[in-house]
């Protein structure tokens, strides 16, 4: 089967998390991702991403994680990571560790979605409405975590009947061997398309002449 041409006014780009929480060297989740947000060289590659994404003329949508006091408080189950995470209030909504990275803040004409507080980027949020009053029938995804978010996220999107892509270069995990499972069992199981971010912006179609 031959790659897929992304047309660009029907493609989005979808940033999980790009959070101080995990971004920031002093993020609440730096000291446990860090190894390998350097050995991927996760925020540089975000950050080419993003830029090359807009002047290619494809919508950049940004799917913020966000905790907050009694999230949970209709969850019979809560998972214990999630407790945890309300423990030490990581990603709490209208603190440092929520913003957006810097370098990864959102620009004009990007779309910022409301706030997930488990793994799907869609439960809870209005990503769907989002993508569908624009049109969207390709979704690209990058961001973190790997095994975590960008997954959950691209579970559901194949079930709505999305067009899925993971960028094998734009995303990082914990850990080697959760990150590994994502790149090579989860993302060809899930995914259309499982490439890199250079692959991707080739197969972008060009935007008419002005």
């Amino acid at each position: 089967m031959s790659a897929p041409t992304y047309p660009h006014a029907r493609t989005a780009l979808v940033l999980i998390d790009p959070l101080n929480d995990f971004l920031a060297e002093d993020g609440k989740l730096s000291g446990q991702i860090g190894p390998m947000l350097e050995k991927t060289d996760l925020r540089a590659q975000l950050i080419r991403l993003a830029e090359a994404a807009r002047q290619a003329g494809v919508t950049v949508f940004y799917a913020p994680h966000g905790l907050h006091e009694g999230v949970f408080e209709d969850v019979r189950h809560v998972l214990p990571r999630f407790r945890s995470a309300v423990d030490n209030q990581v990603f709490w909504e209208g603190t440092y560790g929520a913003d957006f990275y810097p370098a990864l803040h959102p620009q004009e004409g990007d779309v910022v979605v409301s706030r997930h507080h488990m793994f799907d980027s869609f439960a809870g949020t209005d990503l769907q409405d989002q993508l569908a009053a624009r049109g969207i029938e390709y979704v690209v995804l990058a961001g973190l975590t790997s095994q975590t978010c960008v997954e959950g996220t691209g579970r559901h999107a194949l079930e709505a009947g999305y067009h899925v892509t993971f960028l094998t270069d734009a995303v990082a995990e914990f850990t080697e061997e959760a990150h590994r499972a994502a790149l090579e069992i989860s993302y060809p199981t899930y995914g259309h398309e499982v490439t890199t971010i250079d692959e991707f912006l080739a197969a972008v179609e060009a935007s008419p002449a002005p």
